[in-house]
């Protein structure tokens, strides 16, 4: 929760002193289009989440992460978008969100493999 608030406090920060785009902090993140998202309702499945954060961009990967033995979900998830701007209005708008009684975290995310 205290990453959700920092972002938020950022993004504000940033808005009112007027950063040019070159300074953001987004900046940091230009070159990937992957997301971390916690804080995942347990009964959400991959489609679920794709049609949550499809409304910021077309998502062209998601891994839900699950327990090995149980196949159950742990909460969390990584998805990539299309394309970094998806990335960040994702980050966003729907940091700190309630899902299912649930709040939404996450941000930018560097991934080396796909696999």
């Amino acid at each position: 929760m205290n990453g959700i608030r920092e972002i938020q406090r950022l993004n504000k920060l940033e808005l009112e002193n007027g950063v040019a785009p070159e300074a953001s902090w987004h900046r940091d993140h230009a070159d990937s289009a992957y997301i971390y998202i916690g804080g995942l309702p347990f009964d959400l499945s991959e489609g679920d989440i794709i049609t949550i954060f499809s409304q910021f961009g077309e998502p062209t990967f998601v891994k839900l992460v699950r327990d090995k033995e149980t196949g159950k979900s742990k909460g969390f998830a990584f998805l990539k978008y299309e394309d970094q701007r998806s990335t960040d209005l994702a980050v966003d708008n729907l940091g700190g969100a309630t899902v299912m009684g649930r709040t939404i975290e996450g941000g930018p995310y560097e991934i080396q493999d796909e696999g």
